[in-house]
């Protein structure tokens, strides 16, 4: 049955709407701020984490504001998810694309001009169509929320033409609030969405990259199916996806699994419609334990109790391997992405970028591929690597990544640091690494000779040190933030204020020595246990209730409640309605619609555990 619209009166409370219509009690950092701005009629700029909370940011206005949200996403399968949540929240939300059928397309447009929609989520190209359009001229529009804004720039790691025709929404609705969504995108991809969209006015919200729930690990690739069934070793009840960059990889490493004996599934676009369909439905409803997949497999799984990420293979650029490890852990958990890094896959994305004929395009993404191979050849903290990589500095090793927790051999590089940051200087802060490491390693080339850098005072001063120590020493600068990479300028070099004190003496500065092979051998306490350990029995038979009941209605388990719901039920077992209202994730109408189930599971195990203690 279709929720009717959401009876949430202009101006009501937002905290009572948080609480009633999603279960939560209370926002997480900026969201209040975006969801009053949006109410009162302003534009925003949101960039937040996967599993920070934006979907609340567009949601919660859209109850509060007169008229139907309208939701940009780019792929169906997504909006399919969020329409189910939603519904299962007692919001009256739906979808208008190419997968409905004629009848089910005219009921949703019915709904739409009756005035019966809270929010409607459709695609861009759709959206843009000259008849819709003329459609929306007569429907009452709340605002427009632009999902994954970041296809929108030619910056971005997933540009989409027909996401630039949204620009035009400004010039079409100029009194509608629009706002723009996105968890991946760096200081160039920002800006061209705020330039693209007709943002100039609208407020900018960055809540910070950081998924303190996730370790990050890099292996040496070595024999890696072998690798990846150690992994898998004890995580059998967990669900995770693993990303391979070619379809014949895919389909390999999944039949090696289901030799094994794991439930895995191949994910790649070169398959039929319907069994892609088939495989994501059944990791939806945890029918499978891995997915195998190219990145066609991921944007449009909105599946919070993802455990793991494995990438196979090297990913192309940090923005993707950030989405892509963002995919684990939606629900807070604690989670784990490995990545098995080679030289060759190196070399293989390259010989990829070299097929891209457009050269501005080309020089982009041999930028976005060094850097990515600077995150897996770290040997600092990583997460200081990839939240640097986006503009965040972290003050402090993060503690929960393999670097951390299995330290590199440290040395006092002052000198040479500074001996690199005056080198930059020196050649005036307009050249990229490579050349930097050949001015210091007093190199004889024709592109030194024809500057005249072989007469600076730098150069030849590093002569004692290799090309790689060079590289790593340069690259841990730019992690730490000493040094910046101008992506829209030839990734040239340039010092930051945070060198200053550096280059004049004023401090020193540890470094790590490189090393060959990664190795986690500390484990850090989970996340679900940090706040009081809970009945894991208790866990396991909630989770049982749930797959039934998921099962009975036709929707994935996370739909009915998500992990951390029911570790905090197997924490706290509550004995009534209102105890149960207290749990995260726990609103009116999930109370009404399942309390009664839940609550009896829990009164039947206290029943039975207390019968066995006897």
């Amino acid at each position: 049955m279709v929720p009717e619209r959401a009876a949430t009166p202009a101006g009501g409370d937002i905290h009572d709407t948080l609480q009633r219509v999603f279960g939560y009690a209370g926002f997480r950092p900026h969201q209040q701020t975006i969801i009053e701005e949006l109410i009162g009629g302003q534009d925003a700029f949101v960039l937040m984490p996967t599993g920070g909370g934006k979907s609340l940011c567009y949601q919660i206005p859209a109850l509060h504001r007169a008229g139907v949200a309208l939701v940009v996403s780019p792929l169906i399968s997504l909006m399919k998810d969020q329409v189910d949540a939603l519904q299962a929240n007692g919001v009256a939300a739906a979808f208008y694309n190419s997968a409905l059928g004629s009848e089910e397309a005219r009921q949703v447009l019915a709904r739409l001009h009756a005035h019966e929609l809270d929010l409607l989520y459709v695609s861009p190209e759709r959206l843009m169509s000259a008849g819709f359009l003329d459609r929306l001229a007569e429907i009452d529009i709340a605002l427009f929320a632009i999902d994954e804004a970041h296809c929108v720039s030619q910056w971005g790691h997933d540009f989409r033409p027909e996401y630039q025709q949204l620009g035009a929404l400004r010039e079409h609705f100029p009194g509608i609030p629009l706002a723009a969504f996105t968890a991946t995108a760096d200081a160039q991809t920002r800006d061209d969405i705020v330039r693209v969209l007709g943002l100039g006015q609208a407020s900018r919200h960055v809540t910070g990259f950081d998924r303190p729930n996730i370790r990050y690990s890099v292996l040496e690739k070595h024999k890696p199916f072998d690798q990846l069934l150690r992994f898998l070793e004890g995580r059998e009840d967990q669900a995770g996806i693993v990303y391979a960059l070619s379809r014949k990889r895919v389909e390999e490493v999944a039949g090696k699994l289901q030799a094994r004996g794991l439930r895995a599934e191949a994910y790649h676009a070169g398959l039929p419609a319907a069994h892609r369909r088939q495989v994501q439905e059944d990791f939806l409803r945890d029918e499978l334990q891995v997915v195998v997949a190219t990145v066609a497999f991921g944007m449009g799984i909105d599946k919070p109790n993802v455990r793991f990420v494995v990438h196979y293979d090297l990913p192309r650029h940090i923005e993707g391997y950030y989405q892509e490890t963002g995919r684990a852990g939606r629900d807070s958990l604690d989670s784990e992405a490995l990545l098995l890094f080679g030289a060759q896959d190196v070399g293989t994305a390259r010989r990829l970028i070299e097929n891209n004929e457009n050269p501005g395009q080309k020089r982009i993404e041999v930028h976005k591929l060094n850097a990515m191979v600077g995150l897996a050849e770290s040997v600092t903290c990583r997460r200081r690597v990839l939240l640097n990589y986006f503009g965040e500095r972290l003050e402090q090793d993060c503690g929960n990544c393999d670097v951390c927790l299995n330290p590199p051999e440290q040395f006092d590089a002052t000198l040479d640091a500074r001996k690199a940051l005056s080198c930059v200087y020196r050649v005036g802060q307009r050249f990229g690494v490579g050349h930097v490491v050949d001015v210091l390693r007093g190199a004889d080339n024709e592109r030194i000779r024809s500057r005249h850098h072989h007469r600076l005072s730098t150069y030849g001063l590093g002569s004692d040190r290799s090309e790689q120590e060079w590289t790593s020493i340069i690259r841990q600068l730019i992690h730490h933030g000493y040094l910046v990479q101008d992506i829209a300028n030839y990734s040239v070099l340039k010092l930051t204020d945070a060198a200053r004190p550096l280059l004049r003496g004023e401090q020193t500065l540890s470094l790590a020595m490189p090393r060959i092979r990664a190795q986690t051998k500390k484990k850090r306490p989970r996340a679900d246990v940090a706040q009081g350990p809970y009945d894991e029995l208790l866990f396991d038979q909630l989770r049982d209730l749930r797959k039934r009941l998921a099962d009975e209605q036709g929707v994935p388990p996370y739909i009915v409640f998500g992990d951390a719901s029911l570790i905090q039920m197997a924490r706290e077992k509550p004995a009534d309605e209102q105890a149960l209202l207290n749990i995260t994730g726990v609103g009116q109408h999930k109370l009404d619609k399942y309390g009664s189930d839940f609550l009896n599971s829990i009164a039947l195990y206290s029943v039975e555990q207390g019968s066995a203690g006897d």
